[in-house]
C-alpha cells in the first residue's frame, strides 16, 4: 500500500523521553518490529484526549521522523469502543471558566499535531474503529492510510456543545460528494463505515477478523493492499441530503428538511434546530469555503475562531446541557438562527 501522496511507509519509537514521561498511562509508545505504535490509552474515556497526550504523538512522531529502524506508523485505541470519543472538553469547560490559557494551549497544539500528521514524511495508518469523534478524526482523518471496520462511527458534533467541526476537518468535509459534508458538519452526523469512505474521512475497509494478519504485516513493514469493495453507506441513497441542504441559508436548509417527507430528513432537521445556532451558522459558512482552501489555511482559521467561541457563553452552557449533566435545553446566546445576524458571522472570518 502507498502513502496517498505515492510514498512508501515507515514507523514509530519505543524509548522515547521527555514528554512520553507525562502521559505513560494515557498513551503507549513502543516499537513492534518494524512498526512504530501509538495507543491512545484512556478506553474508560474513549480515549479522549489530553493535552500530554497531544505533546506526546507529536514527540514520538518528531523522533522517529528520521530513524530508519521504522517502516510504518500505527494510531490505535485501547478498548473495545473506540479509537477516540475527541478532546476531554469537560476539562477545556473548567479552563475556560477559570479564565485559563490552557484550553487554547490546547487547541493550538493539537491543530499542530493535525498538520504534522498530514505532512509525515512516513505513511501512518489509523484505526478507525468504534467511536472516532472530534479530536479522534483530528488524530486519524489526515493520516496516510484510514481504515475502518464494521462497528466504526465517525463523527464531528461540535455544535451540539457550542463550537464548530475543527481540527482541519473542514478541509476534508468541504470536499466530499454533493451535501454530505454540509450534513456531517452541520449536525455532526454519525458516518458508518461506508458514508465515511465516500465522505473522505477514510480510506479502506478493513474486517475485524482480519485485523490480526493487518497488525502481523505492519510489524514486518509492509501496508498490504486492500481489496475489496466498502460496504454501502446508510446515507448512500439519501436523496434527501443534496435536496435539502443546497439552499443557502440556514434557516432554509431547517425548513427544508423539517418540510421533507422523508423522516430521517425530518429527524436531521429536529437535530439541526437543537444546536447552537451561532455555530451552526459559522459552520455552514466554513464547511463551504474550506473547498478551495488548503489544510494549512483551514487550521489556521480553526485557531482564529477558537479564539472566539472561548470568549462566547455558548460552549460552557453546551457542554453541561448535551454532555455532563444532560437535561438537553442548552441556553443559546443567541437563542435562534433568526437572532444570529451576518455581523455576527462575518466577525468569525474578519477578525
Amino acid at each position: 500500500m502507498r502513502h496517498r501522496d505515492g510514498s512508501a511507509i515507515q514507523y514509530l519509537c519505543t524509548d522515547y523521553r521527555g514528554a512520553m514521561n507525562q502521559t505513560e498511562e494515557s498513551l503507549v509508545i513502543r516499537v513492534e518490529g518494524r512498526l512504530g505504535r501509538i495507543m491512545l490509552n484512556r478506553p474508560r474515556q474513549i480515549n479522549a484526549l489530553t493535552l500530554p497526550m497531544i505533546d506526546g504523538i507529536r514527540a514520538a512522531l518528531a523522533g522517529w521522523a528520521d530513524d530508519p529502524a521504522v517502516d510504518v506508523v500505527l494510531i490505535d485505541g485501547a478498548g473495545e469502543r473506540g479509537l477516540c470519543a475527541g478532546a476531554d472538553i469537560r476539562a477545556l469547560r473548567q479552563s475556560i471558566l477559570d479564565g485559563s490559557d490552557e484550553a487554547m494551549t490546547f487547541l493550538a497544539d493539537e491543530y499542530v499535531m493535525n498538520k504534522a500528521l498530514a505532512d509525515y514524511p512516513k505513511p501512518i495508518v489509523a484505526d478507525q474503529r468504534g467511536i472516532t469523534f472530534g479530536g479522534g478524526l483530528g488524530v486519524s482523518a489526515h493520516c496516510s492510510v484510514r481504515i475502518v471496520a464494521e462497528d466504526s462511527q465517525l463523527a464531528m458534533p461540535e455544535t451540539l456543545i457550542g463550537l464548530w467541526p475543527d481540527v482541519g476537518i473542514l478541509h476534508l468535509l468541504g470536499r466530499s460528494p454533493g451535501q454530505l459534508g454540509v450534513h456531517a458538519a452541520l449536525i455532526g452526523a454519525r458516518l458508518d463505515a461506508g458514508d465515511a469512505i465516500r465522505a473522505g474521512l477514510a480510506d479502506h475497509f478493513v474486517p475485524a477478523d482480519a485485523r490480526p494478519a493487518l497488525l502481523d504485516a505492519l510489524r514486518a513493514g509492509v501496508v498490504p493492499e486492500f481489496a475489496g469493495p466498502p460496504p454501502a453507506g446508510a446515507l448512500q441513497q439519501a436523496s434527501w441530503i443534496d435536496e435539502c441542504y443546497a439552499f443557502a441559508t440556514a434557516e432554509e436548509i431547517l425548513s427544508a428538511l423539517l418540510a421533507h417527507p422523508d423522516p430521517a430528513a425530518q429527524a436531521a432537521g429536529q437535530a439541526l434546530a437543537g444546536m447552537a445556532p451561532l455555530s451552526v451558522k459559522v459552520t455552514l459558512r466554513a464547511v463551504r469555503a474550506a473547498a478551495s482552501m488548503t489544510l494549512a489555511q483551514v487550521l489556521a482559521q480553526d485557531l482564529r475562531f477558537a479564539a472566539h467561541f472561548m470568549a462566547r457563553p455558548d460552549l460552557p452552557e453546551g457542554i453541561p446541557a448535551q454532555v455532563v449533566d444532560k437535561d438537553r435545553n442548552p441556553r443559546w446566546q443567541p437563542a435562534r438562527l433568526a437572532d444570529v445576524s451576518d455581523a455576527d458571522v462575518d466577525a468569525f472570518f474578519t477578525g
